[in-house]
């Protein structure tokens, strides 16, 4: 597979989601993605059951397409070893672990630069390197919590605490890892030197917060759950429809003029309570009272009709599989398909970002590799360090490699 990182050599030390996250963004611009993973079990979401398919985890497989596969124990004086002589002409190492973990095996920043001064090194960590909470572990859940997204989200004020349905901080501090592990790459080509690239869960759920910070900080109050408002412009929510739900959001001044036409009640334009944004921010109870009453008058598709007419911006709630299933989703090469050696044909979710320089490779939405077996690689990731068979299977036999693939020669 070609792309923009074609060439760049990424050792993956990460398991579970932001860690995996990260080095599938860059597997994804075509880097080489190692993928370290421990024994006995390898990366935890292997064993993320159900769903499965082929007896392998479908969550697993999500993640760590496009990646190789190396097994050992870095419980072990042999595992460490190989992963200092991985990461000895590497460019990226990527790891999640807690604080501390890397350098009591010998593999932190400072030992690690002083081997490879060109090393990109980043670490994803619950809360960062540095401050009070440094030390502590990372979880989605409770990086949520601190972070301030649990208080915006929800019905409203007086219900209780509601995480993000999706595992956002995880999610988001792998894709800012990927832009940390860029840019330090951009950098090196100036000075011929990596650099700590250093994020956080936490950081990552304060970075969903930049309108509810404005507010904070402009005013000194921090604002609470609004369903699925906004906190600075109205209309700009779901409505119930006569058949389900709607999306509209009409906010701007010209959107909102439009929705008055699509209504059918210009006189909501000249209305003084909602004259502009403001007034209608002021009022939004009453006005939303009168827009519910509306929007439950017809369907779902009538009132797509009416907006799109009115250039209105507006749009129907779907679920996950609708989405998977729409025609934008399929044009934009969002769902990719691959050949898995056990599970067979698997489809999971394409890179998100297209390049006019990688043609039909996997930043247009072509075939990228499945992903690995536990081990997969192992030999022939090893090989490419100058590691023969002969030293693999002494260290497969004593327990501190696996390897999946079968001896061939080299």
């Amino acid at each position: 597979m070609s792309g923009p990182l074609t060439g760049v050599r990424v050792i993956e030390l990460a398991h579970i989601m932001a860690g995996p996250v990260c080095g599938l963004m860059l597997a994804d611009m075509g880097a080489d993605v190692i993928k370290v993973e421990r024994l006995p079990r390898g990366d935890g979401t292997r064993s993320f059951v159900p769903p499965e398919i082929g007896g392998e985890s479908a969550a697993f497989m999500m993640l760590n397409r496009g990646k190789r596969s190396i097994a050992l124990d870095l419980r072990s004086s042999d595992g460490v070893e190989i992963v200092r002589r991985l990461l000895s002409d590497a460019d990226v190492v990527v790891e999640n672990f807690r604080v501390g973990t890397m350098e009591k095996m010998g593999l932190g920043w400072d030992e690690l630069r002083a081997q490879n001064p060109r090393l990109v090194y980043c670490q994803i960590t619950g809360f960062g390197r540095t401050g009070p909470m440094a030390d502590k572990g990372g979880f989605d859940l409770i990086a949520q919590g601190y972070a301030g997204l649990m208080s915006i989200t929800g019905e409203g004020p007086g219900r209780e605490p509601v995480k993000v349905g999706a595992p956002v901080t995880d999610i988001t501090a792998g894709i800012l890892a990927a832009y940390g592990v860029v840019s330090a790459l951009f950098e090196r080509e100036r000075t011929g030197e990596g650099q700590l690239v250093d994020t956080s869960l936490f950081e990552a759920g304060i970075t969903q917060t930049y309108w509810q910070s404005a507010i904070a900080l402009a005013s000194g109050h921090s604002p609470g759950p609004l369903g699925s408002a906004h906190p600075l412009a109205a209309p700009y929510q779901a409505f119930r429809t006569s058949d389900g739900w709607i999306n509209v959001g009409a906010s701007n001044q010209s959107t909102w003029l439009g929705l008055t036409r699509a209504l059918a009640m210009p006189e909501l334009a000249e209305e003084p309570h909602f004259i502009d944004n403001a007034g209608r921010m002021e009022h939004l109870d009453q006005l939303l009272e009168v827009l519910a009453g509306r929007f439950e008058q017809e369907t779902t598709d009538e009132w797509l009709s009416r907006l799109a007419a009115e250039r209105v911006p507006a749009g129907p709630i779907a679920s996950v599989g609708e989405m998977l299933e729409h025609p934008q989703t399929v044009a934009r090469k969002m769902v990719v398909e691959t050949d898995h050696p056990t599970a067979g044909r698997v489809r999971s979710l394409g890179s998100a970002v297209k390049m006019s320089g990688t043609g039909e490779g996997p930043l247009a939405g072509g075939a990228p590799s499945p992903a690995p077996l536990l081990g997969q690689h192992t030999r022939e990731v090893l090989r490419d360090v100058g590691v023969n068979d002969q030293r693999v299977d002494a260290l497969v036999t004593r327990g501190v490699l696996v390897s999946s693939a079968p001896r061939t020669a080299p």
